[in-house]
């Protein structure tokens, strides 16, 4: 199959169209719907392997995704992209050669010195609800029930974040706890407190609680509910990912607060959010993820 050569001017209004896609889909932060949309769609098993930027491009053009992949990655999968279905463009690094005046793609051997550079350029992913099996196969399932979060069921997390706490310099002690508070996170002691009494997944989602208080999200940086809304939003990200049903919970919101800068701002939310999340996902997953999970990690 022959492809066409774009010319410098069609490239250039290819990465505007990219840019503008990326600024359309940030903007979307700063309503009730759009933030939450990108909330519910970090908590999903599947999508944290992507970038913040990426996420935000997924929930803009396909808020229910669940898990999203590439053509070829779901083949592996034995799974087929329905004909007629529409892509979900996101941005994917690329690496080109590049000359002294800076043009791309030119044939080996010419005269001028080459360096390589990374750029960015729209691909196109699916999500699974877009896909069917292939023929005479049996379809790799990606579904993850979400568990209750009264059972017992993820207790084999819990070590796993004791020893995360211990790692950022927290001791974790459980015991029963008189009060409304389940537990807390004491920077000053650089300790951990959990109520004991509670089911081990109540466990799970208190102790992710109290770690990204641990991580930085304190009181005196944020304020007191400014930084409740940030850990919260971690915890019902990570609780989602893992598998715990959080549908009791609803989104926390963190727009509207009316600084200036207000855009810049509630991006800035939604990075720490998410690396903060990155972090306590990634101690729950000390093994490498697949092959196919590490496609179209971009931006």
């Amino acid at each position: 199959m022959a492809y066409r050569k774009l010319t410098e001017a069609q490239r250039a209004e290819r990465r505007q169209a990219d840019r503008d896609r990326l600024e359309q889909a940030a903007r979307a932060l700063l309503s009730s719907e759009g933030w939450q949309r990108w909330v519910r769609v970090r908590s999903t098993n599947g999508l944290s392997r992507y970038s913040f930027h990426n996420q935000l491009l997924i929930a803009m053009q396909c808020p229910d995704a669940t898990y999203v992949a590439g053509f070829r990655a779901f083949l592996e999968l034995n799974r087929c992209v329905r004909k007629g279905e529409r892509a979900i463009r996101i941005l994917a690094p690329m690496s080109v050669r590049t000359w002294e005046h800076g043009t791309e793609g030119r044939e080996a051997g010419e005269d001028g010195e080459q360096s390589r550079r990374t750029v960015f350029r729209a691909v196109a992913v699916f999500d699974v609800s877009q896909t069917e099996g292939l023929p005479g196969t049996e379809p790799v399932s990606l579904d993850s029930p979400s568990q209750p979060i009264q059972g017992a069921t993820h207790a084999h997390l819990l070590p796993a974040l004791d020893q995360l706490a211990v790692e950022l310099g927290y001791s974790v002690a459980r015991r029963r706890l008189d009060g409304p508070a389940d537990g807390w996170c004491d920077s000053h002691k650089h300790e951990i407190v959990i109520n004991d009494e509670l089911p081990a997944n109540a466990q799970v989602r208190v102790l992710v609680h109290e770690i990204a208080h641990a991580l930085g999200v304190g009181y005196s940086d944020y304020g007191r509910r400014r930084a409740e809304v940030l850990v919260d939003t971690v915890t019902f990200i990570v609780c989602g990912a893992v598998g715990l049903d959080t549908s009791g919970s609803s989104v926390p919101y963190v727009a509207g607060w009316g600084e200036s800068g207000e855009l810049d701002a509630i991006r800035g939310y939604a990075e720490t959010i998410d690396k903060i999340a990155r972090r306590i996902e990634d101690s729950l997953r000390p093994e490498p993820q697949d092959p196919q999970q590490q496609a179209s990690l971009a931006a």
